[in-house]
């Protein structure tokens, strides 16, 4: 890979540290997470140059940086997040803080609030035949 071109790739050991997958107790980079996470989720897509060293885009590091945020700090399942990010509406890191958030369609929540409805009026019958 030429110099020129290096400058805008990071090695694994840059991606590991900028996006914090350093172990706690011996301080190590966690390269092999990294690694697992390419077999994994399709979306990371590093260039493999000769000796078979990965080059990663400031593009895969944003979607490492969105992958670790949803399983380390958001607790999902590596299923829960392969289903965010194969979702239509793609999420930006802008939008993380959305991510858990249920949006109901509004056709859902007409239905919930008519269900709603129906309760109290049963409830107000039933409060009604007990007082008489």
């Amino acid at each position: 890979m030429a110099e020129k071109n290096k400058k805008f790739y990071k090695t694994i050991s840059e991606v590991a540290s900028i996006v914090g997958l350093i172990d706690n107790k011996t301080g190590y980079l966690q390269t092999h997470t990294i690694r697992y996470w390419e077999t994994k989720f399709k979306q990371i897509k590093p260039k493999i140059m000769a000796g078979r060293r990965r080059y990663y885009s400031d593009n895969d590091i944003k979607i490492i940086t969105h992958i670790k945020f949803l399983l380390k700090d958001r607790g999902l399942t590596i299923k829960g997040v392969n289903k965010i990010l194969e979702n239509d509406d793609t999420h930006t890191l802008d939008e993380i803080t959305n991510l858990g958030v249920y949006k109901p369609n509004k056709k859902k929540v007409s239905e919930i609030k008519d269900k709603i409805k129906k309760i109290s009026q049963i409830v107000k019958q039933l409060k009604d035949l007990k007082n008489g």
